[in-house]
């Protein structure tokens, strides 16, 4: 789960970085135990729109794609254009071209000015949530939005949810803006993984004990456990921050928004109790909930 970003290398912009770059988790969670009363409308219509969006982004043409990343994508310089409003110019590159591994004269490359317009400046911090490299990146994403993403939504009602989401992804943002290097200024951040944290830290402080069936890879065997969701997504924290330290140390500037992720995750978690504590389940009892998810003694209930 990551957003897409370069790695610029003096005058070039070297594609080969993304490969070798940590991403993978060892650790992938696929059902929780934790059954829902409300309706996941709101979950389920960000994953649709997440899914249209790339579908349209995908028929554009090659140029047409670039750019639209680059309009539509939060680019972390045009920040900076809110007191100083001066045109940004954005590279773009092709997906073909970051396969390939080349290098790539920056001379050559086409290129985008962006506006100082405060709307537009504004409004590419929430469509670049919605936006997503390929197929993998959007899977990855919206997996773990999926598995975890409904009962916080079912905690805080559809509404305030919707909220918790975007302004988790508003946040995930500028925490991205505020670690990030020169070399990464101009580079358009696009993908749902900061809001998808905000998800993932509310759910690690709210249902903490609950079992989360996992598929553990072991170098080249895998296997499927049972473990507490604080165990699950406090692993996938702790791989956060150890990159983010890791790329921050090497002075990397592209790559994957690392601190996005770290930053919304503390948010989801920080806020959480705050908006839980005056959103009651439906229909259900504070206290009975509290004692499932704390007692392994007492049966789980069903709610359908």
């Amino acid at each position: 789960m990551g957003n897409q970003r370069l790695f610029q290398v003096g005058d070039h912009v070297d594609f080969r970085i993304l490969s070798t770059w940590p991403s993978f988790m060892p650790v992938i969670p696929f059902h929780d135990e934790n059954p829902v009363q409300r309706k996941p409308f709101v979950t389920t219509a960000i994953i649709v729109i997440n899914v249209l969006a790339l579908l349209y982004v995908q028929n554009l043409g090659e140029h047409d794609e670039r750019e639209f990343h680059a309009r539509h994508g939060f680019v972390p310089l045009r920040v900076k254009q809110l007191a100083n409003p001066k045109p940004v110019r954005v590279e773009l590159y092709s997906q073909e071209e970051m396969r390939a591994g080349v290098l790539i004269p920056k001379d050559k490359l086409p290129v985008v000015d962006l506006a100082p317009v405060p709307s537009q400046i504004l409004t590419c911090v929430i469509t670049s949530i919605f936006l997503h490299g390929g197929w993998m990146h959007l899977i990855g994403n919206m997996w773990f939005f999926w598995i975890f993403g409904d009962n916080i939504e079912d905690r805080l009602g559809h509404f305030v949810f919707l909220m918790f989401y975007l302004l988790g992804g508003i946040i995930a943002s500028f925490c991205h803006y505020s670690m990030i290097g020169p070399g990464g200024e101009t580079i358009p951040v696009i993908g749902a993984s900061g809001a998808v944290a905000v998800t993932l830290g509310a759910y690690a402080v709210t249902y903490p004990f609950t079992r989360v069936r996992t598929l553990i890879f072991l170098v080249v065997f895998f296997t499927v456990v049972e473990l507490p969701a604080l165990i699950v997504l406090g692993f996938w924290f702790f791989m956060q921050i150890a990159n983010a330290t890791q790329a921050w140390n090497l002075n990397i500037g592209g790559g994957v928004a690392w601190w996005a992720h770290v930053g919304g995750f503390a948010a989801g978690a920080i806020i959480m109790p705050f908006l839980a504590a005056g959103s009651p389940d439906a229909g259900q009892n504070w206290n009975i909930e509290a004692k499932e998810q704390f007692d392994y003694e007492v049966p789980s209930r069903d709610y359908t």
